[in-house]
């Protein structure tokens, strides 16, 4: 498993290795040129490609600008924003198919999908079709075939959505040599025009993910001490609440009014406009006329106007940038600089409340839109035997570990973990005899497994018959530089091993997110006394246990005023197990265990004189 730790230079080809920005709204390849970053453009000089596939059959597919251009006329074989639903399953993404003007398969098994013309695809294949569209882009660019990329991901992209893009590249004749996380990509962008020391917020919004991460520049190495998120919050979501406002007013005038997909596109694509428009100017005047419904619908939006539309949906990222600065155990006052990442962020409101949060003007010097891809561009040439002198360190952004006995979560791999990594715990059985073990794989930052997010389950079968607490079953978790992680148990007496790479079929939703990240703060205090008193009472059970084991088969060792007092204790012990009383629980738990130490001294003696009788020297080897 080690291997996976490892990146085999040996293999990459000769020939261009390009960075990747696979973006909700739009998608940029870049490339090293001269030992500087570039962005590929087209022939009009224009470098991003929205991320939009029109489908009219297998053989027929358009990407990018033109698509976009078809969303109202071709709407229900036009997709955007697949970004959003990679890693999905239809229930996570259910309560936003009322806005989308594309249909999704209901309630399909695993991965969501998009029908159309009767065809379903995977949010995989849609993406793989964008990727291609970029790397036709750079092959024509440099006249020559290109089949290896980096490829950036959302830093909250979870193993399933991770997966995904890999398998996109893939899909897309692209080998992946690493997934990176953008925020990352965006220092790497950073770092390169300025060679200093310096710890840096990278504030990342893009059009359907939010990132904030706190990292660290010194010496040429970058260190992410920090990161946090939201998976399912961005420019989209502005979008949406400037047309769910447009909605409201529109039905307030004509009440009748149902749109349909065409102009429930026209009011998406307004409300987009306005948003941009009013990012440089005061005011802007709207005036719409919907065809098919004989409705004019005409307004005069001023920046304020959407100002107070949107701050609900940008006022969510202050939690999560406040929980990053937290983490990375900084204040505020301690940064030297805070980047502006993705297209959301040339907001004004934005940038007000990003100099809010951390008392600091942004950094805007470099292109949002464009310093992700340059980032990329930067790994790739690194990955490729380019740039040597830059060192890149990422981070876990959720805990990983087990279920142990109890339903209590073991943690193997904290938050904020740097990676790649490889950490290891040893374990036990419980019961005897126990055969086989399951292994419960969790993440989220909760006491219990119950309240954590189950990625994987598998069992490690074929263990020997032994009393319980014989067994050592290790259990490793290893995570690749892609974030990607393997997990292995291996009983340690017998060699017998079982693995499994983490690959769920569908990721987390915004709600799982926040949850696991609030509820960690809100019921911390609860959690853990919720695991003390599970712990407690696995203590308990054990000495019971191993006491009934003694009398039973030791009664002759054991005095009828011991048998009677240790049973009184026990049965009392019994009694507060009941009801959960920790307190009792613990007292009795010990008074029991040294009320039974002079027995179990006993039985050892005994089982040794019964072992050693009737043998004399020469029985013994020496």
């Amino acid at each position: 498993m080690d291997n996976l730790l490892q990146i085999d230079l040996s293999n990459i080809k000769k020939g261009k290795v390009v960075g990747i920005d696979l973006g909700t709204t739009n998608s940029l390849v870049a490339y090293m040129n001269n030992g500087k970053p570039e962005v590929l453009k087209d022939e009009k000089g224009t470098a991003l490609v929205p991320s939009v596939i029109t489908v009219y059959d297998d053989e027929h597919i358009i990407v990018g600008e033109e698509a976009k251009h078809k969303i109202i006329s071709e709407t229900s074989k036009t997709v955007y924003s697949v970004k959003r639903l990679m890693g999905k399953s239809y229930q996570d993404v259910e309560n936003d198919t009322n806005l989308l003007t594309y249909r999704l398969v209901p309630k399909s098994e695993g991965l969501v999908r998009v029908e159309i013309n009767g065809k379903e695809y995977t949010p995989i294949e849609l993406s793989a079709m964008i990727l291609k569209e970029l790397k036709k882009r750079a092959e024509k660019h440099f006249d020559e075939p290109i089949t290896q990329a980096v490829i950036t991901v959302p830093a909250y992209f979870n193993d399933a959505q991770r997966q995904a893009t890999k398998d996109a590249g893939k899909l897309a004749g692209l080998d992946v040599l690493r997934i990176v996380n953008e925020p990352t990509a965006a220092a790497l962008a950073y770092g390169l025009d300025k060679k200093q020391n310096a710890t840096i917020a990278v504030y990342d919004l893009g059009g359907g993910t939010f990132d904030i991460s706190i990292l660290k520049l010194k010496d040429g190495i970058f260190e992410v001490l920090a990161t946090n998120g939201d998976t399912y919050l961005g420019g989209d979501d502005i979008d949406r609440k400037i047309m769910e406002f447009m909605l409201d007013e529109i039905k307030q005038l004509y009440p009748d009014f149902q749109p349909n997909p065409s102009e429930l596109q026209l009011i998406r694509d307004s409300a987009e406009k306005i948003k941009c428009h009013l990012s440089f100017n005061e005011k802007y005047i709207l005036d719409l006329y919907f065809e098919d419904s004989d409705i004019i619908y005409n307004r005069n939006f001023l920046r304020e106007d959407i100002e107070n539309i949107s701050r609900e949906v940008i006022e969510r990222t202050i939690q999560p940038c406040k929980n990053a600065l937290k983490d990375a155990k900084l204040n505020p006052q301690e940064l030297d600089a805070v980047v502006l990442v993705g297209g959301s962020t040339r907001m004004p409101l934005v940038k007000q409340i990003v100099e809010e949060i951390f008392g600091i003007k942004p950094y805007d010097e470099l292109n949002p839109d464009e310093v992700v891809a340059l980032g990329a561009a930067i790994q790739a040439d690194i990955l490729s035997g380019g740039t040597k002198d830059i060192l890149l360190l990422d981070v876990n952004p959720l805990s990983l570990g087990i279920e142990t006995f109890g339903g209590v979560m073991s943690v193997i791999i904290p938050r904020n973990t740097t990676i790649p990594v490889k950490a290891t715990e040893t374990y036990t059985t419980f019961v005897d005899n126990q055969t086989g073990v399951d292994i419960h794989v969790l993440q989220g930052e909760r006491e219990l497994a119950k309240d954590n997010r189950s990625l994987a389950k598998f069992t490690l079968k074929g263990i020997p018959p032994m009393k319980a607490g014989m067994p050592k079953v290790e259990v490793t978790f290893l995570i690749n530089a892609d974030g990607i992680l393997q997990v292995s148990a291996k009983e340690l007496r017998t060699g017998i091993e079982q693995s499994i790479e983490v690959k769920p079929s569908y990721g987390l939703t915004d709600e799982e997110i926040e949850r696991m990240l609030r509820e960690s703060i809100v019921y911390a205090e609860k959690d853990i006394q919720e695991r003390m008193l599970i712990e407690s009472k696995n203590e308990a059970q054990s000495v019971i246990s191993s006491i009934e084991k003694v009398f039973n088969e030791h009664s002759d060792l054991i005095s009828a005023e011991e048998k009677e007092l240790i049973t009184k204790k026990v049965n009392l012990l019994k009694f507060f197990l009941e009801k959960d009383d920790i307190s009792a629980i613990r007292n009795l738990t010990k008074e029991v265990d040294i009320l039974s130490r002079p027995i179990a001294e006993r039985v050892i003696n005994d089982t040794i004189s019964k072992a050693l009788q009737n043998k004399n020297i020469l029985d013994t080897d020496v």
